[in-house]
């Protein structure tokens, strides 16, 4: 129902697509409803929000900030630094904005934002994507008035009464990917007598996928498969040439990742929370192969949440030499397991997360 309420709503969240699209989504879900209301998005300078917030219609202001490297770098000894320089200008930017609600999706970003939202008296609602969550969320929980989570268990991290299980935005046009299969196979130019393989490495590409995809092409060519490999901006220079290959296509990002989907027979994939939370929409057969270079690997822990039910195989990085080519082979061949795994992980997907989590906000505006 369109309101003619006119309300200030700041968001924040970045670094990856899988902190920038939820923050998307919920904006969207607010415009509709409150369409005389304004929004301003605060990312991280230099990542790909900067970009992508602008293209979806939204104004966006960027933090000098970044996250702490995990080594010992140079680059550790200047977070101080950003850190302050960000809490300054989120404090500026707050007073000046005067928001009603601010809503963090995570990212280096969302920190210092939401830390001076709360600071001023701003309601907070926080969205964790994942099943083990990144300190940011970990931080600002403390303060915030909600907190919309997309797996169970993860009091264990945030406080019991706060905890809303909404699962995680994702693109609406995935809800109809049931009814695109022949169109995706016409999009992509596919042969619907044979088998499509999509691979997955994230928006930027995963250097470990890649290298799986590149190292196993003759082996998908015994297989008589068609692959869609998307290898990310990042690696997309040094595999394009195999877009030449027979059956093979390399694309730098899917800008139809509704007519990819609908088109895949078989899923390759990272095990980022947007992307598990995409597949559990789409309902089709996934390998998972988590990225370990991640805090907490919690990306192997949002694949074991979805595997823990029958509902998708893991590969770990370390296992792929010894074992990619007898699981996938596997379960290519073996059409009643494709079949469960596809029908096993829709049971797990949580439709209608957007407007949940927008409820939550709406609750937050009404006080």
């Amino acid at each position: 129902m369109l309101s003619n309420k006119h309300y200030k709503i700041i968001l924040s969240g970045g670094g990856t697509g899988g902190h920038i699209y939820p923050a998307i989504a919920i904006a969207n879900e607010l415009k509709s409803r409150y369409p005389e209301s304004e929004f301003l998005f605060v990312g991280a300078k230099d990542r790909m929000e900067m970009e992508k917030v602008p293209q979806a219609g939204y104004n966006i202001k960027g933090l000098w900030i970044s996250g702490i490297q995990r080594q010992l770098t140079p680059k550790n000894l200047i977070f101080p630094f950003k850190l302050i320089s960000s809490l300054w200008k989120a404090q500026r930017i707050v007073k000046s904005f005067k928001p009603d609600v601010a809503i963090g999706t995570g990212g280096f970003a969302s920190g210092p934002l939401l830390q001076m939202a709360v600071s001023n008296n701003v309601p907070a609602i926080l969205q964790e994507q994942n099943s083990y969550p990144g300190i940011t969320n970990k931080l600002l929980s403390k303060k915030a008035q909600k907190i919309c989570v997309a797996y169970e268990g993860l009091e264990r991290f945030f406080p019991k009464d706060k905890i809303k299980i909404t699962g995680n935005p994702v693109r609406q046009d995935l809800l109809s990917v049931d009814g695109k299969t022949e169109e995706g196979k016409t999009f992509f130019n596919l042969t619907p007598s044979k088998i499509t393989l999509l691979v997955l490495g994230g928006s930027l590409g995963s250097r470990r996928i890649n290298e799986l995809i590149e190292k196993e092409l003759d082996f998908f060519d015994t297989q008589n498969l068609e692959v869609i490999w998307q290898c990310g901006k990042f690696y997309y220079q040094q595999y394009k040439l195999y877009g030449n290959s027979k059956g093979i296509q390399v694309h730098k990002f899917l800008n139809r990742m509704d007519l990819a989907y609908a088109a895949a027979d078989i899923i390759i994939s990272r095990a980022g929370a947007s992307s598990v939370s995409e597949l559990c929409i789409v309902g089709k057969p996934v390998i998972f192969i988590p990225s370990p270079n991640v805090a907490e690997d919690h990306q192997t822990k949002n694949a074991m949440a979805i595997v823990n039910h029958d509902a998708a195989l893991l590969i770990k990085e370390d296992e792929l030499n010894a074992d990619f080519e007898n699981k996938f082979s596997r379960l290519k061949s073996d059409a009643v397991r494709q079949l469960q795994l596809g029908k096993n992980i829709k049971k797990l997907a949580l439709i209608n997360a957007t407007n949940d989590i927008v409820d939550e906000v709406e609750k937050l505006l009404n006080r």
